[in-house]
């Protein structure tokens, strides 16, 4: 009978604790906040990522931070594929997991890190769904008299689809955010970074009477300086923003998958079409590199080649 394997010791323990592939996720979260100043749904995402990331290894019996290899990544990275994940959201997993390992490395946790020889997917074929302005106009018109606050609505329509926010930055906006006088209003996009926004003619009237009709009896006499608010006059979640957008996307017969993100993705590209430039664009948006802007450029030109290959006679 062969002898049976002895329990590691004390010191062996606290090592495989001590790098296991779950273990300094906090530390590193917290390294997120404070020192590089990112948004709580950033760290939140990085959170989600990294845990699903320990989980599986925890599946395959890795013990250890060191055993992370290439082949053990590859084989991660094909498991996401083998999930229908798309490009994007792998591709954010990647940068979530070379953050980690840098901090690791930073540490003296590990000497180097395998993750930073992974190249990241091929994004240039993602292109994101855009509505026409035709779309657009249905579904801002869509909220009804009949709904419980048509009003509220269709200023919160109207504003996502003139500024190109971010659903985070529509429920973060506060009264003394917006100028309706001067139709701009200022908003807080990733890391707390503040940009102004404009606003269009028709988001300054529908703002103009929700504000002065419906936000006070959604409101009453609490103390409440959120701009967009629920019937109990707290302000609305990106859950909330979520699921209007997709009931009024289906009331004005949208096809596709719409999400407040396709409000922000329509308004950039019908930015382009009109002629702004791609530095602008990018201030609009609120995006750190002008790489992000640019899949925008790629929308605009795939809308016209549609169009030629349709009009042209020789299409």
């Amino acid at each position: 009978m062969p002898p049976r394997r002895r329990p590691p010791g004390p010191a062996a323990q606290a090592e495989l604790a001590t790098l296991s592939p779950g273990s300094h996720l906090d530390p590193f979260l917290h390294y997120l906040t404070a020192e590089c100043g990112m948004s709580a749904n950033t760290v939140a995402a990085y959170r989600n990522d990294l845990r699903q990331f320990a989980d599986w290894c925890v599946e395959r019996k890795i013990a250890s931070l060191k055993a992370v290899d290439l082949s053990l990544l590859a084989d991660f990275l094909q498991a996401l594929h083998a999930r229908k994940l798309s490009a994007s959201t792998i591709a954010r997993r990647l940068v979530a997991l070379k953050m980690f390992f840098r901090y690791l490395v930073l540490e003296g946790v590990l000497t180097e890190s395998s993750v930073e020889l992974m190249s990241s997917p091929k994004l240039w074929q993602y292109l994101p769904t855009v509505m026409s302005p035709e779309v657009v106009d249905r579904l801002l018109q869509a909220p009804a008299r009949t709904d419980s606050y048509a009003l509220r609505d269709r200023a919160l329509l109207a504003v996502m689809y003139a500024t190109g926010c971010r659903a985070s930055e529509i429920v973060n906006l506060r009264l003394p955010d917006v100028r309706l006088n001067e139709r701009i209003c200022r908003c807080r996009g990733k890391g707390n970074k503040e940009r102004i926004v404009n606003l269009t003619p028709v988001a300054v009237a529908a703002l103009e009477a929700y504000l002065q009709h419906e936000r006070p009896l959604l409101v009453g006499r609490r103390e409440q300086d959120a701009l967009f608010v629920t019937r109990t006059g707290r302000a609305l979640t990106r859950v909330v923003v979520w699921k209007l957008v997709k009931k009024y996307a289906r009331r004005a017969g949208c096809s596709g998958d719409v999400s407040p993100h396709t409000l922000r993705h329509s308004f950039a590209t019908h930015m382009l079409a009109g002629g702004a430039e791609i530095r602008a664009l990018q201030e609009m948006l609120g995006h750190a590199s002008i790489r992000t802007t640019q899949i925008y450029t790629q929308v605009e030109h795939s809308r016209l080649k549609s169009i030629h290959s349709k009009c042209h006679p020789r299409g």
